[in-house]
């Protein structure tokens, strides 16, 4: 491998874990069947696409139980176990599968406890360096549910908390109890909703990952915004939406995912894209507008 394969590295880096790793991963929920359920279509294609992310100098890689359920992560350890010491693997915690597209969270401490050891032995590991609570479980006390992965961390078998479509009062109520240093809300250019938590992140350190990164809707269009910014960068829609997230703040970890090698190459050349700063505040004035 030489250096100028690692194109994600020019996305900058970000300390999770103890591990300095690329500000620009890979999300592995595509790496299922329709609805996240199920093996993919193309199982080979997808193990090509997660040893293609690590060549890439990908370092952040983001799965979760339910994705398949339990298919992500096991394509994830038959692709790169035993794993490169720079690549962080983080998995979730927290929602249930009844079906294609169905998602009910449980936060119950038993069951957040189970899925926790049963994620180390899919993806043959003795510590998860970033494990999230997927949802918060509206049934169950807070306190409860981050108490569990204190617990667990304070065990050793997960280093690093992480929570997952969450708001400023959540995030503060989780401080108090352990540790924060990841949350995974969605952003994008269709959906800004989440800037309060954005700017909180960036002010207090914690990692944002910005889940569907790449949506860029209307301003895609042709004529549209983003469209003008990729032509004249001769980029697509989709790396101008992640270099704008990359730009947005120091804090932003996104993680485009894909189960084709060819998407994955393109997501990831958006590391090298740089954008104008006046793009990038043209870019958040029309995401704002258009929220």
């Amino acid at each position: 491998m030489t250096n100028d394969t690692l194109i994600a590295h020019e996305s900058g880096t970000f300390q999770i874990a103890g591990k300095q790793v690329a500000r620009l991963g890979f999300g592995a929920m595509r790496l299922t069947g329709p609805g996240i359920w199920g093996e993919p279509v193309d199982r080979e294609e997808c193990l090509r696409v997660v040893r293609r992310a690590v060549e890439l100098g990908v370092q952040l890689i983001d799965t979760a139980d339910s994705y398949g359920p339990d298919v992500s992560e096991e394509i994830i350890r038959e692709a790169i176990h035993p794993y490169p010491d720079d690549v962080l693997i983080a998995t979730k915690a927290g929602l249930t599968r009844q079906g294609p597209n169905a998602w009910a969270p449980v936060g119950r401490p038993e069951y957040l406890r189970q899925q926790a050891e049963m994620s180390l032995r899919r993806l043959g590991l003795d510590h998860i360096d970033l494990f999230q609570l997927h949802r918060i479980d509206a049934k169950v006390p807070l306190e409860d549910q981050v108490g569990e992965l204190k617990q667990l961390q304070d065990e050793g078998k997960i280093v690093a908390i992480g929570l997952s479509e969450v708001t400023v009062d959540q995030i503060e109520q989780s401080r108090r109890i352990a540790e924060i240093v990841t949350v995974q809300n969605r952003y994008n250019l269709t959906d800004p909703t989440s800037e309060d938590v954005l700017d909180y992140c960036t002010r207090e350190g914690i990692g944002f990952i910005p889940w569907a990164p790449v949506a860029a809707g209307e301003l895609a269009q042709p004529g549209g915004l983003v469209d003008a910014i990729a032509k004249r960068h001769e980029a697509t829609p989709g790396q101008v939406a992640l270099a704008w997230l990359l730009a947005r703040s120091e804090a932003m970890l996104p993680i485009p995912g894909t189960s084709r090698v060819a998407h994955l190459d393109e997501n990831i050349a958006a590391a090298g894209l740089a954008l104008d700063p006046e793009e990038v505040d043209q870019l958040t004035r029309a995401a704002r507008e258009a929220a």
